[in-house]
């Protein structure tokens, strides 16, 4: 079965980013790579870029993995207001779902305080303080032990 890992962008604060969503999800980075890690006589990078993320990745559980790296200064800035898609995650617990709520929309703005929907689950929905769009998706009918 194919897996779809989310893949963000970020205007030169992608580590940060990264480093604040490890701080919540746990785990360790699969890879850090910058742009100077490509440079060669046929790809030059500027001494503005060297440092940059061309590419990070973080495990988040078994079978997923949040993916980013900053946008080049050739492509222009990502306009950060814009409506993107939405990273949605589906947590084990209701407890999990608040520490992951309230961790990753802390500095960030609300669009939907987490708590119990006219769906049956326990959602919540925010922009953290990156400018990135999350979900989250508790369902307490797919986690009955028994």
């Amino acid at each position: 079965m194919p897996k779809i890992n989310p893949y963000i962008h970020f205007n030169g604060n992608a580590e940060e980013a990264f480093q604040f969503y490890k701080s919540v999800f746990g785990g360790e980075f699969l890879r850090i790579a910058r742009y100077k890690d490509f440079a060669s006589l046929d790809n030059q990078v500027s001494e503005n870029e060297a440092n940059k993320l061309a590419h990070i990745a973080l495990p988040i559980g078994p079978d997923n993995i949040l993916m980013g790296s900053d946008v080049p200064e050739f492509m222009g800035p990502l306009n950060e207001a814009e409506n993107r898609s939405k990273i949605y995650v589906t947590p084990d617990s209701k407890a999990e779902a608040d520490r992951l709520y309230h961790g990753l929309s802390a500095g960030g703005q609300i669009e939907m305080p987490i708590g119990d929907s006219s769906w049956g689950t326990y959602f919540g929905m925010f922009r953290d303080k990156y400018g990135i769009e999350w979900m989250i998706d508790f369902d307490p009918r797919s986690h009955v032990s028994g």
